[in-house]
């Protein structure tokens, strides 16, 4: 199966469970994060391997911080990452791991802050007083469009690799077409945000889309 192929499978069955939990928000939001981040850490301690990251310290921070996001905001979220500081400390003490406690803490702190960080923000966007769900789907939206067209652009237009060493599919080109595509539907989700609903503002924007994929077409003929 190409890569092509399992992206698309993914969307279809991914996108209307991430666009529903969103709509809801709450514990189901929650639930989906939780969820969403078990498997993003997992991943994560495979990748950074040669860090020996303290990974119980990382989910425990990463857990803590998204509880923290859903039953008592921002402050509460920063103090859920906080205690990964704590517990990688007290399990570097007592592990056997050669890596320098300098790179193994950082490791493991940068895991939990950047997944369970941001997937708390997300959290913290829904439940916002004004236009949390559209804020909330927006972000969805734009990473969505901004790795599918980076991917895209890549394939067909990719020339100069931006990191050959860390990661030899990645251009320059395909970072600039993910890049316009992320700040494009930002802007069409958000604009005119005070009178547009959020399906008003999906269907702009798969209007847009529609009409630039015509335009395309008709300019190829």
């Amino acid at each position: 199966m190409s890569n092509w192929v399992s992206r698309l499978i993914v969307a279809i069955i991914g996108v209307p469970v991430v666009l529903g939990a969103v709509y809801l928000g709450g514990w189901w939001l929650f639930s989906l994060a939780l969820i969403a981040a078990l498997i993003a850490l997992h991943e994560y301690w495979l990748l950074a391997r040669p860090l020996a990251p303290l990974a119980p310290a990382g989910y425990v921070g990463a857990v803590l911080a998204l509880v923290g996001a859903e039953v008592g905001g921002i402050s509460w979220a920063v103090g859920g990452l906080f205690t990964t500081f704590a517990l990688a400390f007290g399990l570097k003490a007592i592990s056997e791991a050669r890596a320098a406690a300098t790179i193994a803490i950082s490791g493991t702190v940068m895991g939990a802050v950047w997944i369970g960080g941001g997937l708390g923000f997300l959290l913290l966007l829904r439940e916002l007083p004004d236009h949390g769900r559209l804020a909330a789907v927006t972000v969805l939206l734009a990473v969505w469009a901004g790795d599918t067209f980076a991917y895209l652009g890549g394939r067909l237009l990719g020339r100069h690799k931006m990191a050959p060493a860390t990661s030899p599919g990645k251009t320059w080109e395909g970072f600039v077409v993910g890049s316009a595509a992320t700040i494009f539907v930002a802007f069409v989700a958000l604009y005119h945000q005070h009178f547009l609903t959020i399906g008003q503002s999906v269907a702009l924007e798969s209007s847009l889309r529609s009409q630039r994929r015509s335009a395309t077409s008709s300019n190829r003929c």
